[in-house]
């Protein structure tokens, strides 16, 4: 799109040919009040508010698009006419309980009364029964419901769940003098409102991964979490900006915060909030928030045996839910006592990192979040990516719905909302541990043949094939028979891809130009681990993709950047949230508390390769590993004086924590921390080995993943969250080996013996089940002590109680 400039109210606005003038005006700071419109979605003109005169001519402004020269004007009589009588209509039957409602004081209903200078109402009509409805962790009240859409909208073109839809609402007809006496958007609105209400798509119940993003871009108390409703007006609560703690997208959030009550002023968390416009979270995010270890003081007994343990320990095992700080630190006491560090999950992604910017020419990936947005062509492989990461996921639907995008998604278990994305998505349940092949067949597929080096042109030519084949046709009248000759891809298989697969690429890809790549968990701990990552980073040289490298948790980026990783573990371990001969826990388990992440202050590094802060949202009185650092001879006063020491050789800054910029702009651009360096990096080319042949994987496989809504036991302990872990089957699965949800199971693998439930999970299918970690009390780490996230195993079913 080329750069044109239009003028709004007399300021001249710089923009791109076809951008909705509602976006332009926001990013000048010009007001054009709007209920239904969200950024980054597509526009439904419910609200019609946007109205402005465009060159002359009435155009609303969320759904107009800029052409070089034109003169908006956003407000006059004749607008400011037609707003008013808009915001009555809303006003007609909408309850006055703003005194007890959840959005009151936050209210955009309220605002644009307010704007628009509603003293007075004009309109009346009988109302209807709009009984509210309790939908799990959200409930919905019909009354406050003004019909904007946005709900629908994020569900459907952000999220992807399509979980919402209008629906019919039963209300009286308006009275045919409206029609010549009402302004006609204002009366058009209303005989919409009449009509419609919100409803979901399965009917009653809301069958959904409940993101809760509909929560958040409610602009009245319609929508609100079952959690919250009743229990604070919003100017009680206290924003503490905050970074998710449970996954890598570390998306902006705010802990909303004050007294318990009037005579507990303890601090309590009510809920969690986002800048909807600007960034979406997912719903461990918002429902997961009370996961604090409270009611710590300092144990001087308990610090004393940790120090003890610290001199008598050589390893220190630890996950990536830390900060960058408390990976410094960790780093630090390697270096100064000679510990092993041991963070296997991180090891792998840094590892795999490594192998593929050897080849991509720089040290970290191209893609991110945003790029992969823009795109419209979208790849995903090696990812169950509805639960690895929800908010790649929705940037993958996102591309899709508002970019006219396809894509193609690559994973053993088959995934109906993953489907569900657009009509332009092709689900390829691949064969288990052939990913290897899928980089194979994208490298064959897209990559500049001219410019891959002969060798690697060499290799791909060798999985093709000439089959001659017999066919029958008609000439003359008579049936001939013919031999062609057919070319196959011997990858094809080994993938397993249809017939069909060339001729719905060939068509997904007619008009596409913007690439992306999205590589998950499953390649990191592959035994092939090390080809794919080169064969990804040959991909980013050679193609017009960019590359997104899924982090498997929190801070795994940051970790694998800052710290120096061991395989082993030596003769006495210090476990740092995870369990070790002396364990140090934020989960309030182990011989000494630390705090948890809402408890601290730090930084992560988020998969879009940006270091972004946390505050601490609640007190926390015990020590922290800084304590143990300092008693050990290695100094700081305060955890976040790390910031600024984070090391410059691996892209960081030196930048004072209380320095870092945390806040989005009007025109959506990121000032939260800073981007690490992306540094280039030149290696001898190496050339892919061949694929090796993969362990059969029959019988039945299990799948390390956690269940929607759950990352890690800290998402589990929360209230709103928590639940009990099983054997997660689709119904294909129950089907086949003739279980019903309940029924006991042992699983085993080796030593490892479980005996657990089945649970039915009706956003999978297939044949392949799931085991979680969330759930201490279901220990299946042992099933997958290989590191890998499928393992073949025993399976038995009808047990009884012991």
């Amino acid at each position: 799109m080329s750069d044109i400039t239009i003028n709004i109210n007399g300021k001249e606005c710089k923009a791109k040919e076809g951008e909705f003038i509602l976006n332009i005006a926001r990013r000048n700071g010009i007001y054009i009040p709007a209920l239904c419109y969200l950024s980054e979605c597509s526009p439904t003109l419910a609200c019609r508010l946007c109205l402005v005169e465009a060159d002359g001519k009435r155009v609303y402004s969320c759904n107009a698009k800029a052409k070089d020269g034109m003169q908006v004007i956003t407000d006059n009589e004749e607008i400011a006419k037609e707003r008013r009588s808009i915001m009555e209509v809303y006003d007609v039957n909408h309850p006055l309980q703003c005194g007890v409602c959840d959005q009151s004081g936050e209210c955009e209903l309220q605002n644009n009364n307010l704007y628009v200078g509603v003293d007075s109402q004009n309109y009346a009509i009988a109302d209807c029964d709009r009984s509210s409805k309790k939908w799990g962790l959200i409930n919905y009240d019909p009354a406050l419901c003004i019909v904007c859409e946005r709900c629908v909208t994020v569900c459907k073109d952000m999220i992807g769940d399509g979980a919402l839809k209008t629906i019919k609402r039963g209300g009286e007809a308006l009275d045919k003098g409206y029609k010549e006496s009402m302004p006609k958007d204002a009366y058009a609105m209303w005989n919409k409102l009449q009509k419609s209400i919100i409803g979901t798509l399965s009917g009653e119940a809301l069958d959904c991964t409940f993101c809760g993003e509909c929560i958040s871009v409610c602009p009245v108390g319609a929508l609100v979490s079952s959690d919250f409703q009743y229990k604070s007006n919003a100017w009680e609560l206290t924003r503490i900006p905050a970074a998710n703690p449970h996954s890598s997208d570390c998306a902006q959030i705010f802990y909303e915060v004050r007294r318990e009550n009037i005579d507990n002023p303890k601090k309590k968390i009510f809920r969690v909030t986002n800048e909807f416009h600007y960034q979406k979270i997912n719903g461990a995010a918002r429902f997961g928030f009370d996961f604090a270890n409270e009611n710590v003081k300092k144990d001087e007994k308990a610090f004393k045996k940790a120090i003890e343990a610290f001199k008598k320990a050589d390893t220190i095992k630890f996950d990536s839910f830390i900060t960058n700080e408390e990976a410094l630190i960790l780093q630090k006491l390697k270096e100064k006592l000679g510990y092993k560090l041991v963070n296997n999950s991180a090891k792998a992604y840094k590892e795999f990192l490594d192998e593929f910017s050897k080849e991509s020419g720089h040290t970290l990936y191209k893609g991110d979040l945003k790029t992969v947005k823009e795109s419209n062509f979208v790849i995903s492989v090696g990812s169950a990516i509805k639960t690895d990461s929800p908010n790649t996921g929705y940037a993958f639907n996102n591309a899709l719905t508002m970019n006219k995008g396809a894509g193609l998604y690559f994973h053993p278990i088959g995934d109906p909302i993953v489907k569900g994305y657009a009509k332009n998505i092709l689900q390829i349940e691949n064969k288990i541990g052939f990913e290897e092949a899928i980089m194979y067949l994208i490298l064959e597929k897209f990559a500049d043949k001219e410019a891959l080096p002969k060798e690697i042109q060499e290799r791909l030519e060798n999985f093709k094939s000439i089959k001659k084949e017999s066919i029958t046709k008609e000439v003359d009248g008579e049936q001939v028979e013919e031999i062609i000759e057919k070319e196959i891809n011997s990858l094809y298989d080994m993938i397993g891809i249809n017939e069909d697969f060339d001729t719905k690429l060939t068509k997904f890809l007619a008009k596409k130009d913007k690439f992306s790549l999205i590589l998950g968990e499953d390649l990191y701990t592959h035994k092939r681990a090390k080809n794919i990552a080169l064969l990804a980073g040959l991909i980013e040289r050679y193609s017009d993709f960019d590359v997104v490298i899924i982090p498997p948790q929190t801070n795994s980026l940051g970790v694998g950047l800052i710290c120096d990783l061991d395989n082993e573990e030596g003769d006495y371990t210090i476990g740092y949230n995870v369990k070790g001969d002396f364990t140090l826990s934020a989960l309030g388990d182990g011989d000494l508390d630390m705090p948890a992440l809402n408890q601290q202050e730090g930084t992560f590094v988020n998969i879009d390769k940006r270091v972004v802060p946390t505050n601490a949202a609640l007190p926390y009185n015990g020590y922290t590993l800084n304590d143990i650092a300092n008693e050990l001879d290695i100094k700081a006063t305060y955890t976040i004086e790390y910031t600024k020491e984070l090391p410059k050789s691996k892209g960081f800054k030196e930048i004072e924590f209380d320095e870092l910029e945390n806040y989005f702009d009007n025109a959506g651009n990121e000032h939260r921390g800073y981007l690490l360096d992306n540094k280039p990096r030149r290696t001898k080319l190496r050339i892919p080995d061949e694929i090796d042949e993969i362990e059969s994987f029959d019988g039945v496989v299990v799948y390390r993943c956690e269940p929607v809504l759950q990352f890690s036991p800290f998402t589990n302990i929360c209230k709103q969250l928590k639940t009990n872990g099983g054997l997660y089957v689709s119904k294909d699965f129950m089907d086949k080996h003739g279980l019903s949800e309940g029924d006991k199971v042992i699983i085993s693998k080796d030593e490892t013996i479980l005996k657990t439930k089945i649970i039915l999970d009706n956003k999978i299918t297939g044949l392949i089940p799931y085991l979680p970690t969330f759930d201490k009390e279901l220990d299946s780490f042992g099933i997958f002590k290989e590191g890998y996230r499928y393992a073949k195993v025993k399976f038995e079913k009808g047990v009884n109680d012991e």
